[in-house]
């Protein structure tokens, strides 16, 4: 059951298109993989797979895979051959292009989809930072990382407030995929459901600035920044990329390449919008198989 005050923000925000996305929720969910080119060729792996797989569009090595498939009780997944990911959760990655020989941070990477995502773009050259501020997730953090054959890797468990002390103008290039109110979970996750309030989409926000502030810190001057959320708030979106750019106006949005189905951002969603919001982009369960 969807929270009542979730659904009145929805239908206020997608008018006509609500009841499409509302019936979203009631189809099943799409599930795939990533293969991962540090333990094998991805042709390769294609010829010999145990599985149905489809290409995920907005990505290099994501694929579908069909219901009936458990690629995770296969021993490819233990040895590290792919990582089972959520098609919505490769386009970050995928955003900030890393490039072999960079300094990137991935800054609340837990439990390290992402981070192996970016270090199979830098092909074992470079620095790749993956943190994690929760003790136990940073440990599940590490596992996957060792699992997935990264070999560039350090694994802290440190505030953004610390790192942002010792790592000042340091990075290339930052993924904050960043701590939200989690509603695009809630078909998965019943307990996001039960843990959702407009206050806790307020709190996020928040904590979101003050994470985003810390990244800004740590990027050198013309890297890039890459900001996600798994949530359609826009108060955590529009919102917090709009009050971010007000404190910081030496950052600007860059347009990028959208696949079919992905949808800009709204301007209108948000008091005081930044220029460029238009060319941020939005997943809509309703429009893609995210």
């Amino acid at each position: 059951m969807l929270p009542e005050q979730f659904c009145v923000r929805m239908k206020e925000m997608l008018g006509e298109e609500y009841a499409a996305f509302y019936a979203s929720y009631d189809l099943p969910k799409y599930q795939a993989l990533r293969i991962n080119p540090l333990k094998t060729e991805r042709d390769t792996f294609l010829l010999q797979a145990p599985f149905s797989l489809n290409r995920v569009p907005w990505t290099t090595n994501g694929y579908y895979y069909s219901g009936n498939d458990q690629p995770g009780r296969h021993p490819y997944h233990e040895a590290g051959v792919y990582y089972i990911q959520e098609p919505s959760a490769m386009a970050p990655a995928e955003y900030l292009m890393a490039e072999p020989g960079e300094r990137i941070l991935d800054l609340c990477a837990a439990p390290g989809g992402k981070s192996s995502q970016i270090a199979c773009s830098m092909q074992g050259e470079g620095l790749i930072v993956c943190n994690e501020i929760h003790p136990a997730r940073a440990k599940i953090l590490s596992e996957n990382i060792e699992r997935m054959g990264v070999c560039n890797a350090l694994v802290t468990n440190e505030t953004p407030q610390k790192l942002s002390d010792n790592f000042r103008e340091y990075f290339d290039r930052i993924l904050v995929d960043a701590p939200c109110s989690g509603e695009g979970m809630f078909r998965k996750n019943e307990d996001a459901c039960d843990e959702w309030s407009p206050e806790n989409v307020e709190n996020c926000a928040a904590r979101q600035a003050e994470i985003l502030d810390c990244a800004a810190e740590m990027l050198k001057p013309g890297g890039r920044l890459v900001y996600s959320t798994c949530t359609f708030a826009p108060t955590e979106n529009e919102g917090s990329i709009s009050r971010f750019l007000e404190r910081h106006p030496e950052f600007s949005i860059l347009p990028v390449e959208k696949k079919d189905g992905m949808m800009p951002g709204v301007p209108a969603w948000t008091e005081h919008p930044a220029d460029g919001l238009e060319h941020t982009i939005r997943l809509w369960p309703h429009h893609l198989k995210r």
